[in-house]
């Protein structure tokens, strides 16, 4: 189905969603020339569920991180809505929409694509929720996949850059497996959001090349062999088989055709083109027309994702994965990645600032980020006397370790805030030299550095990372490059254009800024580097494993806090010699 009819191009519209860690936001193009006309906002109303279970007040272990599928219908509801009335379009010209998300973010559905957590009888078991992008909780069963596959010499662990994430597929289905095996038995589909939301809109459910080659180990046509499943845990031998295979659908392609339900929920019509599913990094490198070999797209918010095309196969240690035609057809998709960043900085500002900050800052009429770069900035390189490791939500890459943690060194009784805060900056810029380090050693040089993404707007952490890096750095003049990049797509699906390079070339957004490496600056930072790298590697390579024994430390605390909790206050104390042993159902002797 062609919906793009006869009107001309400059009144066709198309409307990209981008499903991120805390808000959906939708924005309307126009086909022609890729303005955005118009844009809307949904915050989700449970955000990240990390604490406590909603409704129920059950508290979660440690490195758990839920969401509510139901909020990311509301965004259809509310946000699509929202940006068709800030157009002022008629939405009868609306010829195509598509959607992206952060992932890897699963959704453990029935063959209709219920998720679990909708069943009463599930309502209070946290395996039936969404597992967002940042559930790390699956390091243990991450680990062991990485352990046997390596044993075992298997072809696909390459690819990605020889270890797998406790983010991804198979460790959180390992993990729900093996933590209530009832949710699991009950379990038809285990897919991505990206994939459940488009199912959502036409009805249809089909897998996506990007996340299938990306998050689900799904390379040169195959996932792992039942073989390779049965050895990890008897009962996992038919997951492919009975929870995951699927269609898998080619990017820009249409999944399907817009419901009448889905119409009713957006206010959009009918039978428009529903694109396949997408991540919010790999749509945006057209977005930011960079789909040719050597463009390194940054997506700069919580976290950041490093995509780039390569006409050459090559195994980068520590990458998140290279898939053919992971990002357009024809090219490699190359794929890295940092678990925290803009994270960290709201962190930090939330619990490492006094008042007096805060009340600056407001008395200026500037966010408390605001005001810190505006004093860091004033600062030679170096002078704070700090380094920082970026690691307060793990490594991605290259390291691949969500139980690293985050450490800052060198602070004194005359450290403040901004000092704190511009070492924070500083090490996410090493956490990206180490990414463009790794791609130039395996053979992928980087060419070109662009950034997309929220964070792009801070003028002083953009120089940083030019100097960092040595990369004269662009930006994209967009502030929603995946939902535009989503729009994209949109409109390939829709029949306006061929192909995503086609596409690409006439929506793309123009440059933004550009910041070019100072000379002094890049020496500087070389040095201060050189003790990133140092100890980069003496925590996170093995040369001292404090980070790993903590986080066991704290497991542990945590699941005993969970165990008295679970215990009726009433009930007479047994006495015991047997290790206590949790589940998600409670705690047991």
């Amino acid at each position: 189905m062609n919906t793009s009819e006869n009107r001309p191009l400059d009144q066709q519209f198309v409307i990209g969603v981008d499903y991120g860690t805390l808000s959906g936001r939708a924005v309307v193009v126009r086909v022609s020339d890729g303005k955005e006309l118009g844009s809307g906002v949904f915050e989700y109303p449970h955000a990240v569920v990390s604490e406590s279970l909603p409704g129920t007040g059950q508290r979660l272990p440690a490195d758990w991180a839920l969401q509510v599928p139901n909020d990311y219908r509301d965004v259809l509801r509310n946000a699509v809505p929202d940006a068709v009335a800030h157009a002022g379009i008629d939405p009868k010209n609306v010829v195509g929409i598509a959607t992206d998300f952060t992932a890897c973010t699963m959704v453990p559905t029935t063959a209709d694509g219920t998720p679990l957590n909708e069943l009463e009888r599930f309502a209070d078991r946290p395996h039936a929720f969404v597992k967002l992008w940042r559930h790390h909780a699956a390091q243990p069963q991450a680990d062991r996949i990485n352990q046997l596959a390596e044993e075992r010499g298997e072809a696909w662990l390459p690819r990605y850059g020889g270890l797998i994430s406790s983010e991804w597929e198979f460790a959180k289905g390992l993990q729900l497996l093996e933590e209530d095996p009832e949710v699991y038995a009950a379990m038809d589909h285990w897919l991505e959001a990206a994939d459940w939301i488009v199912w959502q809109l036409c009805g249809t459910y089909v897998r996506n090349a990007c996340t299938a080659g990306y998050k689900g180990i799904f390379q040169d046509g195959k996932y792992p062999s039942e073989d390779f499943l049965e050895a990890l845990n008897p009962d996992f031998k038919s997951f492919v088989t009975e929870k995951l295979e699927h269609t898998i659908g080619r990017l820009g392609d249409a999944a399907g055709y817009l419901t009448e339900e889905a119409a009713e929920w957006t206010g959009l019509p009918a039978g428009i083109a529903v694109a396949v599913g997408n991540v919010d990094a790999h749509v945006t490198a057209p977005a930011a027309n960079a789909v040719e070999p050597g463009q390194l797209v940054a997506i700069m918010g919580t976290s950041t994702c490093h995509v780039m095309n390569g006409d050459v196969l090559r195994e980068v240690p520590g990458m998140c994965g290279v898939v053919d035609g992971g990002i357009v057809d024809g090219l490699w998709g190359y794929e890295a990645g940092q678990s925290g960043v803009g994270d960290i900085f709201g962190w930090f500002t939330k619990n490492g600032v006094p008042p007096e900050y805060h009340q600056a800052a407001s008395e200026k009429g500037v966010t408390v980020h605001e005001y810190l770069t505006e004093l860091a900035s004033q600062q030679e390189i170096g002078e704070h006397g700090l380094i920082a490791l970026d690691w307060h939500s793990g490594n991605r890459s290259v390291l691949v370790d969500h139980e690293l943690s985050g450490v800052v060194v060198g602070q004194t009784l005359a450290t403040k805030p901004e000092d704190i805060y511009r070492a924070l900056l500083e090490a996410t810029a090493f956490g990206t030299r180490t990414i463009v380090d790794a791609f130039r050693d395996s053979g992928v040089p980087v060419k070109e550095f662009i950034v997309a993404g929220g964070l792009l707007k801070n003028k002083l952490m953009m120089q940083i990372y030019a100097d960092a890096t040595g990369l004269q750095l662009s930006t994209i003049g967009s502030e929603q490059g995946p939902a535009l990049g989503s729009a994209i797509h949109a409109a390939v699906a829709a029949g306006v254009y061929k192909d995503i390079r086609e596409a690409s070339a006439a929506m793309a957004a123009a440059p933004g800024a550009v910041y070019t490496p100072i000379p002094e600056n890049v020496a500087a930072y070389e040095a201060l580097f050189q003790e990133y790298k140092t100890l980069h590697d003496y925590f996170g390579r093995g040369a001292n494993e404090v980070m790993h024994r903590l986080k066991s430390l704290q497991r542990a605390a945590r699941d005993k806090q969970l165990a008295a909790a679970a215990t009726p206050s009433d009930a007479a104390p047994q006495a015991s010699n047997a290790p206590a042993t949790h589940t998600m159902e409670g705690a047991t002797a």
